[in-house]
């Protein structure tokens, strides 16, 4: 800030007149009292000077050829550099009217001529401490507003710590209990198949060799429908075998998900991240009774492996895809859906039009690339209502959501900013038309530096 924050220093004070003789005697008046004055014969004059040196104080005469004082006033006041220099009027005009159309332009005083010397000084004098209590309480709402923004950063972060300590003790609890029941399961299953396979072979020896049963035989095989049970059991073991198996990829997605013990950056594939966190929405994505199922639209690149820290951007990419399927559920109550619209094929990511479009089936498209500056580029975009931009700026704000009470915690894109920007010295942005979807792109180095996240605790 301009303003000098010791009263040893000379003030600057600009004195605006026309008249000479009045510059004459405010100037020798005003330097005799220690203050540096420069002069000014007309407002065109005055507002130069102001934009060479910002004065601590103005002197501001109102019947000024050109340009009145009032005019010049209101330009001050209108420049954001000279806004705050306080401007005190001094004319012969004694009139109530124009002491009010003096404050009303944006003066902080008005004295009368002909003026006494030792009242001007007073009011200078006055307006310059004003001016000095007005920057340190200006200075102590910057400290208070840095302080409450470090403390809303700090919770977010203790948070999500939390959140992420406790998510991943209770998926890799998870993981390990049912592990262990699935590996005997699946294990066990070869054996079993094998047993079924050795008995259907012993029934068909027995029906060779005794091809007239009895009748109580016959009955039996005639009520268990035997031949269709032979024919089936071997579908029903293929059946188990990959429900087992689907089991074991499941809880392998809960593993890597979770990455529990990866608090250290690591080289990482971001397409099974990505497939892993979708597995963990299956149950969201599926057909619902006020909806058809929402279609995953993979449009991945060519990625290397990338440098960072997978537990958060699994974070990342959960947040981003959870606030996808909330806007298109949003978009099913609302009833916004169009009729025979589609994504394009070309232009994911262009910012003067969304590449996203309102679609009679929910659909959320995830596309992968590796940019011109070497980063990789992971963009998530769904059909859904779209955000107004006057939210937009806000989005990754602190415990700000748009969603409902109880269906938002303001959280999860503030988190996401941090993990990216902060953490992964990436980018983050939100690019939406109301209407028409929205989509969020992430873009982090494809390498990372090790000690960037000190400042922040492990999770």
């Amino acid at each position: 800030m301009h303003f000098n924050q010791t009263n040893h220093q000379k003030r600057n004070i600009l004195v605006v007149d026309d008249t000479p003789d009045n510059l004459r005697l405010l100037s020798a008046m005003l330097t005799a009292q220690g203050f540096e004055v420069r002069k000014a014969l007309n407002g065109k004059m005055a507002l130069t000077a102001c934009q060479m040196v910002l004065p601590d104080v103005i002197l501001l005469d109102i019947n000024m050829p050109g340009m009145d004082g009032y005019q010049v006033c209101q330009q001050l006041k209108a420049d954001d550099k000279t806004s705050e220099v306080p401007v005190i009027f001094i004319s012969a005009l004694d009139d109530v009217v124009d002491k009010v159309k003096a404050f009303d332009v944006g003066g902080v005083d008005y004295i009368a001529k002909p003026f006494h010397g030792a009242e001007v000084v007073l009011r200078i004098e006055n307006q310059i401490n004003l001016r000095l209590l007005q920057v340190k309480l200006q200075e102590k709402n910057f400290l208070l507003q840095q302080a409450l923004d470090n403390l809303k950063a700090s919770q977010v972060q203790q948070i999500q710590n939390e959140k992420m300590v406790a998510l991943g003790q209770l998926v890799a609890g998870l993981a390990h209990e049912i592990n262990n029941p699935i590996s005997f399961i699946y294990g066990n299953l070869q054996y079993a198949g094998q047993y079924v396979e050795d008995l259907v072979n012993l029934i068909e020896v027995y029906q060779h060799e005794y091809p007239k049963p009895t009748p109580k035989i016959q009955q039996i095989a005639k009520d268990i429908d035997l031949n269709f049970i032979i024919k089936d059991l071997q579908n029903l073991i293929g059946a188990m075998y990959r429900g087992s198996d689907r089991i074991r990829e499941i809880v392998l997605a809960l593993q890597h998900f979770s990455r529990h013990d990866e608090a250290e950056m690591k080289r990482v594939n971001i397409h099974e991240d990505i497939e892993n966190t979708l597995v963990m929405l299956q149950h969201r994505l599926r057909e619902a009774a006020d909806r058809p199922a929402i279609v995953v639209v993979k449009d991945y690149g060519n990625l290397p492996l990338v440098t960072c820290y997978a537990s958060e951007l699994n974070q990342v990419f959960m947040h981003l895809l959870n606030n996808a399927i909330d806007a298109i559920e949003e978009g099913v109550e609302n009833g916004k859906w169009g009729a025979g619209n589609q994504f394009p094929e070309e232009g994911m990511g262009n910012q003067s039009s969304p590449p996203y479009s309102l679609l009679s089936t929910p659909q959320i498209r995830i596309h992968t690339e590796v940019t011109d500056l070497n980063l990789v580029k992971i963009a998530i975009a769904d059909n859904g209502l779209g955000i107004e931009e006057s939210l937009r700026s806000r989005l990754f704000d602190p415990f700000f959501t748009t969603k409902p009470v109880g269906k938002g915690s303001g959280l999860g894109l503030s988190i996401s900013y941090q993990i990216i920007v902060q953490k992964h010295r990436g980018n983050i942005s939100c690019n939406s038309s109301v209407g028409k979807g929205a989509e969020f792109a992430i873009e982090i180095p494809i390498e990372q530096q090790p000690d960037i996240s000190s400042q922040f605790s492990k999770s």
